[in-house]
């Protein structure tokens, strides 16, 4: 029998997940590129390589659900581009203010 979990279901059983999106803007032909997923501890290690370098994250459940779909090493579909702008944007704001 089929069991079917909503997104909140789903991390209760298997933990935290994270993607990790390589993006290059000084090649504006190439789309941002999943590197790295997981989930339970292996995207609590992410999270805090992430935070150990200085490297932003934004938590958005949907997003990442979508991100785990897709193979290591593939582009993000353009159907996420505007997602991942508006993330994108946030990330160059951030910096901005910090700076």
């Amino acid at each position: 029998m089929a069991q079917y979990y909503n997104q909140k279901m789903r991390r209760l059983k298997n933990g935290p997940s994270a993607a990790v999106l390589r993006y290059d803007e000084s090649d504006s032909q190439q789309a941002p590129q999943v590197v790295a997923q997981g989930t339970g501890a292996m995207a609590v290690k992410l999270m805090e390589m992430a935070k150990e370098h200085g490297i932003h994250m934004q938590e958005d459940a949907s997003l990442v659900g979508q991100l785990m779909d897709i193979d290591l090493g593939n582009n993000v579909p353009p159907q996420l581009y505007s997602v991942i702008a508006e993330i994108l944007l946030m990330i160059e704001e951030i910096d901005r203010m910090t700076k």
